[in-house]
């Protein structure tokens, strides 16, 4: 059976299964986007998956309706993506079945290079113009209908991909139910899965970060915070708002916190500035930063040990997608304190596996990450999750 993984960065979040395929004997191909002048190099194969890269043919119309720069970027990277396909199936290789990610629009044109062949799509989350994530957080939120009007248009192509697919996967019955009620029949929720033959407990593992004189290990009382990005989407205001009381009820807590300056969701900051920034600038006079660690992006074996020393790892979110981070957290057997929204609250049962908090109440979290620190009840619950 021949199989092709569509995905703009491969391996995503196919990075566990389509390795799987491979060692029970399918032939596995991936399809991505490649790198101007390779650079990084993309690697030829990945865990025996053999990797075929497609190029943009052109860049996006910046003096359109802003509100189509989106819609083009995806028939841009469809069209690159299908004509990646077309010399596949002109060497002769047809695939039996595709899984793809369709956020970034590859996936529009599979059917109309091998059609009959069926399309297992992931669905990851589809952008509403209201509810969900729109106006979950008063501060962030201010009724604008042409931005309403910007997300209806975005997400036009995702109901084309709707129609062409099979099936659907989704992580979490929440992120599903984003989808249009017509497409439910078609979408199963399986989570892309953590592989915990190697995100698992270590009570002997150190580690030794940028700007500490001494290794961290799982003695100390080490708070974590990890994330692609520090910003509102992922909860990063209401941790900096909370630290100088945790540092201050918690006096011998290092707080690590990982993750980039940049953005993945919802709006940018000001010109000119970072979220980090804006909400380490709040607080920073009250902070003892000689027991803060930002440590930018890491690299994922340091990345695991860092979860696996953490006494108390936070994971807020809105109402959006289930990050990787929360999952690692609990597998490599730290004490995950979880804001109480879609959809943590589907992986985290309060008081068994972790503990839930709103969202919005500051002293609530101060006092939950604090009560990890101190209480030894809490304390054999996070014991038996190392265990």
């Amino acid at each position: 059976m021949k199989i092709l993984f569509v995905h703009q960065n491969y391996p995503g979040q196919f990075r566990n299964f389509a390795p799987e395929l491979v060692n029970l004997g399918y032939e596995v191909i991936a399809l991505r986007m490649g790198n101007t002048n390779n650079k990084p190099m993309i690697p030829s194969s990945i865990n025996g998956v053999k990797i075929h890269q497609w190029l943009p043919k052109m860049g996006t119309t910046l003096s359109a309706h802003p509100w189509v720069h989106d819609i083009e970027t995806k028939l841009i990277r469809a069209e690159a993506a299908a004509l990646a396909c077309e010399k596949l199936k002109q060497r002769g290789w047809y695939p039996d079945l595709i899984i793809g990610h369709p956020g970034w629009g590859e996936m529009l044109f599979m059917r109309h290079i091998w059609d009959n062949v069926p399309e297992i799509h992931f669905l990851e989350f589809n952008y509403n113009s209201s509810g969900f994530d729109v106006g979950f957080d008063p501060e962030f939120s201010h009724f604008d209908w042409r931005e309403n009007a910007r997300v209806s248009t975005k997400t036009s192509l995702s109901l084309l991909n709707l129609e062409a697919m099979n099936a659907g996967i989704s992580p979490t019955h929440f992120q599903a139910s984003t989808y249009p009620n017509w497409a439910q029949a078609r979408i199963n929720v399986i989570h892309d899965g953590i592989n915990t033959d190697i995100v698992k407990p270590n009570g002997s593992v150190k580690i030794k970060l940028a700007g500490r004189a001494k290794e961290l290990s799982a003695h100390d009382q080490v708070i974590t915070f990890a994330n692609r990005n520090l910003e509102p989407y992922r909860g990063y205001h209401r941790l900096m708002r909370a630290l100088p009381e945790i540092q201050k009820r918690c006096p011998n807590s290092i707080v690590v916190i990982v993750g980039g300056d940049g953005v993945s969701y919802g709006a940018a900051p000001p010109k000119g500035k970072t979220w980090k920034q804006i909400f380490l600038d709040e607080v920073i006079n009250e902070l003892d930063m000689t027991r803060i660690i930002f440590t930018g992006s890491v690299a994922y074996h340091d990345y695991l040990k860092i979860l696996q020393l953490s006494l108390c790892h936070i994971y807020f979110t809105y109402p959006f997608v289930l990050g990787w981070s929360c999952l690692e957290a609990m597998a490599a057997g730290a004490l995950v304190v979880g804001s109480n929204t879609a959809p943590v609250r589907e992986v985290i049962e309060h008081g068994r596996n972790g503990l839930l908090v709103d969202f919005f109440d500051q002293e609530s979290l101060i006092e939950t990450v604090c009560d990890t620190i101190h209480n030894p009840q809490l304390t054999s619950l996070e014991a038996k999750l190392r265990n």
